[in-house]
């Protein structure tokens, strides 16, 4: 009853600002998106105009195969390897006989190892092939004066060694160590062997993979250019010439489209003080970009996620990303490094990491912005960058330009109707039930021109205490 008579109490002696609004015109803002974000890797990428849609890359010719992670299924406790995925082993890439794939995929042994436990043991004799289904392991060499030095950490999908199925009378020349609890499938020397024997086919694939090896190869795996340096006298000079990819690879230039729908009722009477029309596009614009930098990240056939180089991906070692997990990073990198980019929540678990150690990194000026950096590159923040859902995600590094023969964007300016570079909006009518349709459109792609342009620290950690 008290809040009534305070309601309508005829003792204000001005009119209240309730009753002021009725006459007054609102000052509203433009329609907020909760969804738009910095956008960063669309501002730092370099954009290559492409002609006709398509860009192709060209490289010298490699004789060096990449080494490839595989894929498992499981049932119950029990792990098996996808046949058409030993693909993947750098002895077996471009071989198709599936039958052949799958007398080897069940010749794997399935075994399990505790964290500590010896998986192999350096010096012992090498038969087999290790295939890490889960976990992770460390592989540990002798350091100078005979200290344990890790050389690589492995995780799910890795393997090792895959020479020693190509070898005889050969011996481990470094210990593998689980770090958690490891399932691994190994395939021993003597079972492969019994496959070859019966599959010529097979037998040819391994000979021509054997010879491809020993052709002469620079540090890159790129057939070497002879040079001869440091020579007296007149000595016959080395003949050369530099050999190129046969079938280089092409990007063609990928779409994302929507069909924007407004009213003519609405157009037409509801345009005071804003323009309904342009405020549709300009929130559909906006999403149409958020949805080009995911692809350019997450794409399986161009994203930057899935065409980083194998051997340009590493663990870290403990889990949560620390220094020591970023300087390797940049070991990856190390021409000419541009910028990390990363999750906001990775960026945050590198400074807790950094907090314990004691160790403060300095910021830089990107654009008028500071922002974290290390080893002075600048770590920027990228929320498309996914998280799992056992809370690790990735941190990328990657050298920008196409001079520097790094990372880029591509697209296509020039378009008709375009509004922004690769980016148009077309008119498509009104239908009969007197709605107007807009086609908002983005072409756009991403390419990495030499594989040490990109680098990818896997398997960070979030949220460790």
């Amino acid at each position: 009853m008290s809040n009534d008579i305070k309601k309508f109490d005829d003792n204000n002696q001005s009119l209240g600002t309730q009753a002021a609004r009725q006459l007054a015109t609102t000052t509203k803002s433009e329609p907020q998106m909760q969804g738009i974000s910095s956008r960063t890797l669309l501002k730092l990428l370099p954009w290559v105009q492409v002609s006709g849609g398509t860009y192709r890359v060209n490289r010298r010719m490699t004789y060096a195969v990449g080494d490839g992670r595989v894929t498992f299924t499981s049932t119950g406790a029990k792990v098996q390897v996808i046949p058409q995925e030993l693909g993947e082993l750098p002895l077996l890439r471009g071989y198709e006989d599936v039958d052949a794939l799958a007398a080897l995929a069940n010749r794997f042994e399935q075994k399990e190892y505790k964290a500590g436990e010896v998986i192999t043991e350096a010096g012992k004799e090498a038969d087999s092939i290790v295939l890490i289904a889960h976990g992770k392991v460390n592989r540990i060499g002798t350091g100078k004066y005979g200290e344990p030095l890790v050389l690589e950490t492995l995780a799910d999908g890795d393997h090792y060694s895959y020479q020693a199925l190509l070898e005889s009378q050969d011996y481990w020349q470094f210990t593998a160590k689980a770090v958690t609890p490891v399932i691994a499938l190994v395939l021993q020397q003597s079972a492969f062997e019994a496959v070859v024997a019966q599959v010529p086919s097979l037998q040819k694939h391994i000979d021509n993979f054997k010879a491809r090896s020993k052709k002469k190869q620079d540090t890159s795996g790129q057939k070497a250019i002879e040079l001869a340096a440091g020579h007296h006298g007149e000595p016959v000079l080395p003949g050369t010439f530099v050999d190129y990819e046969t079938h280089p690879r092409e990007y063609e230039l990928a779409i994302a489209q929507t069909v924007l729908q407004i009213h003519t009722r609405v157009a037409d009477l509801f345009n005071d003080p804003m323009n309904q029309t342009q405020q549709q596009l300009r929130l559909t614009v906006e999403a149409l970009k958020e949805r080009k930098e995911h692809e350019l990240i997450n794409n399986r056939e161009f994203g930057l996620l899935h065409n980083a180089d194998l051997k340009q991906r590493i663990h870290t070692r403990s889990g949560a990303p620390t220094p020591d997990d970023m300087d390797e990073l940049l070991a990856t990198v190390w021409k000419e490094p541009s910028f990390f980019l990363a999750h906001p929540r990775a960026i945050a678990a590198f400074g807790q990491e950094c907090n314990k150690r004691g160790i403060y990194p300095t910021s830089t000026d990107m654009n008028g912005t500071m922002v974290p950096a290390w080893r002075g590159i600048p770590i920027v923040s990228c929320n498309k960058l996914p998280i799992s859902e056992s809370r690790t995600t990735s941190i990328m590094l990657m050298r920008a330009g196409e001079k520097n023969q790094g990372v880029v964007g591509l697209h296509q300016a020039g378009i008709p109707d375009e509004i922004e570079p690769s980016l148009n909006v077309r008119f498509m009518g009104i239908n009969e039930k007197a709605i107007m349709n807009y086609l908002v459109t983005a072409y756009f792609s991403a390419a990495v021109l030499t594989p040490d342009a990109l680098g990818i620290l896997e398997s960070v950690e979030l949220g460790r205490s």
